[in-house]
Formats: C-alpha cells, structure tokens, sequence
C-alpha cells in the first residue's frame, strides 16, 4: 500500500478504523480480495506474481499492512519480496514481539519496507529504516512510503480529513472514508518530498489517490472493528485509476464466522 490512516480507540462505535489506497503499476496481475483457498482464514489480495499480499486480515483477528520505503538507490536486485511478510505473518499469527524480533534479524534480506501487525486490538510498526519496533497506543496514524507519521503531503491532508470526520456527529459509514481516499488534490511543488525518483514522478505520487497511464490507485480497503470485534472490510477495486468507477466487494465477520455480503 501507499497511503494507510489508522484510528486506535478515537471513536466511540469502532475500536479500529483502518483505511488504505494501493498503488501499483496497472499491468502488474493482482487479484482482489478474497479468502484464499490455501489458508482459508485468510482475507487478503493478492500479487499473482510473487503471490504475497499488501494489506490482510485473518478471522481470528490477526492483520498485517505493508508500505514500501521509497529510496531507489537502495534498491536490492535479489532482495525477497516484501509481500510474504504479510502473508507470513497471517499464515503463523504467532506471536507479535517475537515476529518483529525476527524480522529485525533478517530485515536486511528486504527492500526497505513498513509493516504494520498485530490484531484488532494491538498493533506494532516495524521498519528495516529502525531498529526496534513501536507499539501503537491509542491515537490516529497515518503512514505512506516513509516512516509513520512523516509529514507529506498526502499524510498530513488525509489525517487533517480523518480527524474531522472522527470529531464530526454524523454516522461513520465505509463511503466516507472513501471519499478522503479518491482526493486527488495536487500538493504545491514546495511540499513534495525529494526522494530520488525526480519531480514529475514526485508529483505523480504525491495525491491521496493517485493516477497515470500506467501507475496509479489500483484499490482502497475501509476496515471497520467495533467493540464487540465485529468487522467489516469493504475493498474496491477501480478500472483504469479512476475513483468513480469501481467494483466493491464487502466481508463481515467476527474472528470465527465469516460471510461475502453479495
């Protein structure tokens, strides 16, 4: 994923609201999400090519979300693909502290990367750019191709529009999260970050929801946990990065029993 808002215990009916947008080249073969067949607790996308997986939660509870660092001068030509760190992790749903501990080990055998896991009631970040992982308290988070809470553009403007809708008295509901992914408001220059991979491409990258001929929001996930561990994952799916034109799937399930709402 390239943008993830993250609200812990801020709201009144919901004890997570995890929100993201993936952003990937548009030929790239995924398939959108579903419970896979070779671990059925397991609801998650899916990368047809290295057939790992960004963002997935299991029905037992366990989540796990990924957002590659951006630096293309550290790039590993042989590197594993950050995406079995999500499913492996969805796979054992072992132990949290133990998971960073060896991920800590053997970070350097990844492209840089940020992992969110844990469950719908404690989640841990981890990033090979630190050396120790950090547990999330209570709080609103936002995270894209930096550290947690790095104050780009589409990071500051997306939880200045969570934030709102948090504090706001109308009824929380998946289409408004929505809405704050599909901003595609184009940052001034002077904000953009310079992360090596040249202004026409920062620019391209820096919206909410991002869009071009052949990179752009290829899917935006909106998970809802309320206190009775009652969740609702909503993905869509959009043709050709256009946010007003998309499939939409929705899954309800409380850790043990699970359905496709059709």
């Amino acid at each position: 994923m390239c943008l993830i808002l993250l609200s812990i215990n801020r709201h009144p009916q919901y004890r997570l609201i995890f929100m993201g947008n993936r952003d990937e080249f548009l030929d790239r073969p995924t398939a959108s999400a579903h419970f896979w067949e070779d671990a059925p607790n397991i609801l998650a996308g899916r990368d047809l090519r290295e057939k790992g997986t960004w963002l997935g939660i299991t029905t037992q509870g366990g989540l796990a979300a990924l957002t590659n660092f951006r630096n293309p001068s550290g790039r590993k030509q042989n590197a594993i693909s950050r995406g079995f760190l999500v499913s492996e992790f969805l796979r054992n749903e072992g132990d949290p502290p133990k998971y960073a501990e060896s991920l800590v080990r053997g970070s350097h055998n990844y492209n840089e990367f940020n992992l969110l896991f844990g469950d719908h009631r404690q989640l841990y970040f981890l990033s090979n750019r630190e050396t120790e992982p950090r547990i999330l308290g209570t709080g609103v988070y936002g995270l894209s191709n930096q550290l947690l809470d790095t104050p780009w553009p589409k990071v500051v403007r997306g939880k200045i529009a969570f934030l709102q809708t948090l504090s706001s008295e109308q009824n929380l509901t998946s289409e408004v999260l929505f809405e704050i992914l599909a901003d595609r408001t184009q940052p001034k220059d002077e904000f953009l970050p310079n992360t090596g991979v040249g202004l026409e491409w920062e620019r391209i990258l820096a919206p909410i929801f991002v869009a071009s001929e052949s990179y752009g929001t290829r899917s935006s996930v909106v998970l809802l946990v309320d206190f009775e561990n009652n969740a609702t994952f909503t993905e869509r799916t959009y043709d050709n990065c256009n946010p007003s034109r998309f499939n939409e799937k929705t899954f309800e399930f409380n850790i043990r029993n699970s359905y496709e709402k059709r």
